[in-house]
């Protein structure tokens, strides 16, 4: 699935060609999606212009002064921008064609994916309300990660993923993060110093920087708005290498279920 870094690759890359462009029409190939498109969502969109392309956790938001086109990946979605479209192919289930000819295509092979149209005020709908701040956005620190897992007996790891406590944090990163902080996944959150979340919270910031930087991560399905792998996989420390020597003390990766997760550590660099 893609998570917030490959999320964050593909608004980069189509923002630059759709900030200021005016949608002229939207082309709904197949609206069986996660949620059905609506079918006045064509004609809510039409003749609105694109003001800014914006991320909320794993949702991408193409922003106008009459509402927003909501956008979420699934687990195989992706989004290109076609200056000369060509026949869609099997799973291009969408198009947002524009004025000056370019088009918006959104592939979705499992259809785990949306589109949906977002009156203002956006935050509010009940997709996004709930959700906890952005890893990378100043409202997430060591402090704010302190406080919200007091008390709480859910595994580290888990409390990290909850788009409630933090958005975007997926089983990659948060198993990257974690090695990084030398904190076991399994610990007790409710049981962490206020000192240890805050390299927790650091480690994090780390990670997924370290991720948009190169790309995302390269996954099966995944590629991002160029239609290029993402590269962040090559450094990986410790996620899908069980059995490998952990990078720092030479001692195997293990791997455990978490969560219905596998979640990969160092027994020994992690406490």
């Amino acid at each position: 699935m893609p998570e917030l870094p490959e999320v964050e690759t593909t608004r980069r890359g189509i923002e630059l060609y759709l900030t200021g462009q005016r949608i002229r029409e939207i082309v709904v190939r197949n609206p069986r999606l996660r949620w059905p498109v609506p079918e006045s969502l064509p004609s809510m969109a039409r003749g609105r212009t694109v003001a800014s392309v914006n991320r909320r956790a794993k949702y991408l938001v193409l922003d106008t002064d009459a509402g927003g086109l909501l956008f979420h990946l699934g687990m195989s979605g992706s989004l290109r921008v076609l200056s000369k479209p060509g026949p869609a192919a099997t799973h291009d289930h969408v198009d947002v064609c524009f004025d000056n000819g370019q088009t918006l295509r959104l592939n979705d092979p499992r259809r785990f994916g949306c589109l949906l149209w977002l009156p203002h005020p956006i935050e509010a709908h009940p997709l996004l309300a709930r959700l906890g701040p952005e890893p990378l956005g100043s409202e997430f620190d060591g402090d704010y990660l302190y406080h919200r897992s007091r008390g709480r007996k859910a595994a580290i790891k888990n409390v990290i993923m909850d788009g409630r406590i933090v958005v975007g944090v997926g089983n990659i990163y948060a198993s990257e993060a974690l090695f990084l902080a030398g904190i076991r996944p399994g610990r007790a959150a409710g049981r962490i110093a206020r000192r240890r979340m805050h390299t927790l919270a650091a480690a994090i910031r780390q990670v997924l920087e370290a991720a948009i930087a190169q790309g995302g991560t390269t996954l099966r399905d995944f590629v991002s708005s160029d239609g290029q792998p993402g590269y962040f996989s090559q450094q990986l420390n410790v996620y899908g290498r069980r059995g490998e020597p952990c990078p720092v003390c030479r001692d195997p990766i293990q791997a455990r279920r978490l969560g219905q997760r596998s979640t990969f550590f160092c027994a020994r660099c992690q406490t």
